[in-house]
């Protein structure tokens, strides 16, 4: 697990060698119980989480429209948060000794996704008054409640009109880091 050290301030702050996690979508693929997923799980890493999203079995019998399949949709899903959640915590408190994030889980049904308890992680910028200026914007129009859930709106925006640009640039990141490896040990 991840130590803490004291940052600026006296606040804690996770150093940054964090255990790889490279093969955690195997380990999780590997781990869960059979039945849980139709498939492999979708496992997405990033410094502080890992988010495990499974696709459920599908549902049977007809429905008379789409909002009743999405609320059929809706239950499903709640009653497989509720059946697994004591297994869940359990590979959750394994997979975060082995790789040093917290877990999250979520799961898909059709058209329906939801992702069960996240983590909310504060990032910390500096804006000069244009960039406040746009997240002011959004809160008076009343897209967001606040400059923090407006930062949070204006990153999602980019993430889904930039997805192929990002893909690429962690591409390029996972090459150099490859090549790093690669690299003569200097120690």
């Amino acid at each position: 697990m991840r130590g803490y050290g004291m940052g600026m301030r006296g606040r804690m702050r996770p150093e940054q060698d964090l255990p790889d996690a490279a093969d955690a979508p195997a380990w999780f693929a590997g781990r869960l119980p059979d039945g849980w997923f139709t498939g492999a799980p979708d496992v997405t890493v990033d410094r502080d989480e890992i988010i495990v999203v499974g696709t459920l079995p599908g549902l049977d019998g007809e429905f008379d429209d789409a909002a009743a399949r999405a609320a059929a949709e809706e239950g499903r899903i709640a009653r497989f948060r509720e059946q697994t959640r004591d297994e869940r915590i359990d590979v959750a408190r394994q997979a975060e000794h082995r790789f040093g994030r917290a877990i999250s889980w979520g799961a898909r049904l059709g058209d329906t996704e939801r992702l069960f308890t996240t983590v909310s992680a504060p990032v910390m910028t500096r804006l000069r008054q244009p960039e406040r200026r746009v997240l002011d914007t959004l809160v008076d129009a009343g897209v967001a409640r606040s400059r923090s859930e407006a930062l949070a709106w204006a990153v999602r925006l980019v993430g889904e009109h930039a997805e192929a640009w990002l893909a690429g640039l962690r591409e390029a990141m996972e090459e150099v880091n490859r090549l790093r490896n690669q690299g003569p040990d200097l120690g």
